[in-house]
């Protein structure tokens, strides 16, 4: 990729996957130069998505991006259809900067963000997915990155029998959505704004039109389960995917009213593998690129190939995020 604004770089445990670098790297000149890129990318989209594709991430840094309306400026370049918030079933509590750019959770830094492709556990889902690190916290705070395709080949090759179970039943997800916005959990968005509605009658249409399940509370709390989901993504001719929710699902949904254990099961509604999940857990953790997140940083990811997570912090981080080009689960 040749550009007089950027150049690639090598940044610490790289990781190279046959062909690929993860993440791919490059570098920029500064503030002087920021519109340069821009101006690049414009003019480069295509070529930068197919490389973020080919990849997994891509690692923009000192590109000259220092607040939201830059990292909004980095997105339109890409002239990636917006994905709002607003629009999507993510569970987390978030903050509107721009129509195209939010705060990427606002849980408290002593959490946990365990690795998840975004939305997978729902109908619709971002085919990629961009952060920005508007100030990078004084400890911890980084984002994990996995590569879902090695994932795959190197759970097929220990678990088959577990590989088959997910690829021949599919998942279903439950969580339960409170009443109003926790922001004391990674998870705590309300029924409400998850929905887009504002009564129970609108939640239980909208339900039903996107083919879930659900129950009441008495303290207005809505437990809603997906319809059946893939687990697994075929992201080109022969290259499969671990696309889907189950780590965080298993491990991290979590809260006053949540308990990981009634989180996640087989669309044929058997429990999963705990062999197998263990494994999947181990694997990706081995897997796993920490993000060194420096002020300015911006990362592209194909959130199909890619999950991502977030590391306990100190100090403040501010990491926004953006959602481009949503497309629907094959049998959603």
């Amino acid at each position: 990729m040749k550009s007089s604004a950027l150049r690639e770089i090598s940044i610490e445990h790289q990781q190279q996957h046959g062909t690929t670098t993860f993440p791919l790297a490059f570098a920029g000149q500064g503030r002087e130069a920021a519109d340069e890129v821009l101006a690049w990318l414009a003019a480069n989209r295509q070529q930068v998505l197919e490389l973020a594709s080919l990849h997994g991430a891509i690692l923009f840094r000192d590109g000259g991006f220092e607040e939201a309306s830059d990292f909004d400026g980095f997105v339109s370049a890409l002239q990636l259809d917006n994905f709002s918030y607003r629009d999507s079933l993510s569970n987390a509590v978030r903050v509107n900067f721009t129509e195209r750019v939010f705060s990427a959770n606002e849980a408290p830094s002593d959490v946990k963000i365990y690795l998840h492709h975004e939305l997978a556990q729902t109908p619709r889902f971002p085919t990629y997915i961009a952060f920005f690190c508007e100030v990078s916290p004084a400890e911890g705070g980084a984002t994990p990155l996995c590569r879902s395709d090695v994932l795959y080949d190197r759970l097929l090759a220990e678990q088959p029998e577990f590989i088959a179970s997910l690829r021949n039943y599919g998942l279903k997800y439950s969580n339960v959505m409170p009443g109003v916005d926790d922001p004391e959990s990674g998870m705590g968005r309300s029924w409400q704004s998850t929905l887009g509605v504002e009564t129970r009658s609108e939640a239980e249409q909208r339900l039903q039109q996107m083919g879930y399940s659900w129950e009441w509370s008495s303290q207005q709390e809505l437990r809603a389960t997906t319809p059946v989901l893939p687990a697994i993504r075929e992201v080109a001719p022969g290259k499969f995917t671990l696309f889907n929710q189950l780590i965080a699902a298993y491990s991290g949904w979590s809260d006053p009213r949540n308990d990981p254990s009634n989180a996640i099961r087989l669309g044929n509604e058997q429990p999963l593998s705990s062999e197998g999940v263990s494994q999947m857990i181990a694997l990706a953790d081995e897997l796993t690129f920490d993000m060194p997140w420096q002020t300015g940083d911006v990362a592209l990811l194909d959130n199909t190939l890619v999950m991502h997570g977030r590391r306990p912090f100190r100090g403040r981080r501010k990491v926004l995020a953006s959602l481009g080009n949503p497309q629907s689960h094959a049998f959603a």
